[in-house]
């Protein structure tokens, strides 16, 4: 096999990660990006994106050798063309929380929930806000499914991406025509020129080929990539996080925790009854999963160790970024099991689950609180996760089994620590793989390597017996004097956010 590769859009990355044929990693490149907040919208520009991907590439070795490839990026959010392809309005990404009241009819209207940064709520609410752009469309997609027409001239998806388009019929694995019928009715008296389904991309399942890199897409990227590369189907992160995990068969998950913060469940059978804290999305070969996805993950806790840095600068002196956030983490197991008293609400952005659509950080503590480095650290490393504990602790009436739970992301990069308190705030083992830092592109790479030699076997037989059977991994039970300290944390929490709450009112 010659070299693979997957790229993926993260919020604040945009990495290459080139495998070999043993699946190991053999190049990177990496670009450092961020989102905008302009006229009330969390946006990248378009300039971003392509410059972005093009300094990644600029930094993979051999370029030339690479055979096949695909495009990743984070779930869903809102894209909107003409039939030129000319842009609308802005990417409207995953982070924004204005799609409430479109959210909400449309998962009343489906019996399924939709939540609000699903592109058809995106799509429903500009209906509903009367925007002008709704009248020219031709083309909704996400920015994983943007990036893979412009360089293949093919409009499709994986079933993951697809699945965060529009609700899927899980039979057909294409999208719910009872469905999208449901919707066309909905709208049919406003007299818009389009039915739904026209506006959508076509799905694709993993293994299959999803285009070649064209003329005018290799002209695009300046030529960093030969004419003729083969494509996967474009997917979503948290679809990418399941395959770097092996997690894609019913009874596995995983945990992805960087910006955000979210659980991905593959299902034995459907859910029971309908969540609005818990989206059903597919694997990339087409399987239920219950997704539990929170917006707020490292990012406040980033913002306090770039405050530590400018401590250490007035000394002269200023550690690296990894050896900071070692200290700091590793210091946190030294805290008491609930943080002695010390409570911390994270929210930078909305929140799906306590169901925010803003944010204000806080601290808060008692006067007899242990304010204590190591507590507060502690307060902070629990603070990323206990809103996820919250949104599984709803499907526990659904008995669901899950027999390995895999956590990858930058909370795991520490050795030890972030799975420790991952486990006691989930209650559950928690394993990481010594791949864990590779992540998502490595997730699509190997989804382009399956696509080019494997997609002879069912993607978990391939991801199984191929890819990770001598995997190094490594397996933490709960602790019980840790999950006793969480509980008492957690309950702390949910009562913190009637606080949050008012101070979303408030400031």
């Amino acid at each position: 096999m010659k070299t693979c590769l997957g790229v993926e859009f993260g919020s604040t990355r945009i990495k290459a990660v080139a495998i070999d044929s043993s699946f190991g990693v053999v190049s990177t490149g990496d670009h450092t990006w961020a989102s905008q907040y302009e006229n009330g919208v969390w946006t990248y520009s378009t300039e971003a994106v392509w410059n972005g991907l093009k300094d990644a590439l600029s930094h993979l070795e051999h370029r030339e050798d690479i055979a096949a490839m695909g495009i990743s990026a984070m779930m869903h959010g809102y894209l909107a063309f003409d039939k030129d392809w000319n842009l609308l309005v802005p990417f409207r990404t995953w982070q924004n929380t204005m799609t409430g009241p479109a959210a909400a009819q449309l998962s009343e209207l489906f019996h399924f929930n939709i939540p609000q940064r699903w592109s058809i709520a995106h799509l429903y609410q500009a209906v509903l806000n009367d925007e002008p752009h709704i009248a020219k469309l031709a083309h909704i997609t996400t920015l994983a499914g943007y990036v893979h027409f412009m360089l293949t001239g093919e409009n499709v998806v994986g079933v993951g991406e697809g699945s965060g388009i529009f609700p899927l019929d899980y039979d057909t694995l294409d999208y719910d025509k009872a469905l999208l019928d449901k919707f066309d009715d909905l709208i049919a008296a406003r007299g818009l020129p389009w039915k739904v389904r026209q506006l959508l991309p076509d799905i694709r399942l993993a293994g299959q080929c999803a285009g070649t890199l064209t003329e005018a897409g290799a002209q695009r990227l300046d030529g960093l990539l030969p004419v003729g590369v083969r494509f996967a189907p474009p997917e979503g992160d948290a679809e990418t996080g399941m395959v770097a995990t092996n997690a894609v068969a019913p009874r596995t998950g995983n945990v992805s925790a960087g910006t955000s913060i979210f659980s991905m469940v593959v299902l034995e059978r459907p859910l029971a009854r309908v969540y609005p804290e818990v989206g059903v999305v597919a694997t990339p070969s087409g399987k239920p999963v219950a997704m539990v996805h929170c917006s707020n993950c490292t990012s406040d806790l980033n913002r306090w160790a770039a405050v530590f840095q400018e401590a250490f600068g007035l000394f002269g002196d200023r550690p690296s970024d990894g050896e900071l956030f070692t200290r700091l983490y590793t210091l946190a197991l030294s805290g008491a099991p609930d943080c002695g008293g010390i409570t911390v609400c994270n929210y930078l952005t909305g929140e799906s689950v306590p169901h925010l659509d803003a944010g204000r950080p806080m601290i808060v503590r008692g006067t007899d609180a242990d304010f204590t480095l190591a507590n507060f650290m502690r307060a902070h490393l629990y603070s990323t996760m206990v809103t996820l504990s919250i949104g599984m602790k709803l499907m526990e009436d659904e008995h669901i089994r899950i027999d390995s739970l895999t956590g990858h992301g930058g909370l795991f990069k520490t050795p030890v620590v972030g799975q420790r308190l991952l486990a006691a705030a989930l209650e559950t083992p928690i394993t990481v793989m010594e791949t864990a830092e590779n992540g998502g592109p490595w997730g699509m790479a190997l989804l382009a390597a399956y696509m080019f030699t494997g997609a002879e076997k069912p993607l978990e037989e391939f991801l199984s017996e191929r890819v990770f059977a001598s995997a190094q991994r490594s397996t933490l039970a709960p602790d019980p004097v840790d999950v006793e300290g969480f509980r008492r944390y957690r309950a702390r929490f949910e009562a913190l956010l009637e606080v949050e709450k008012a101070a979303v009112q408030a400031l």
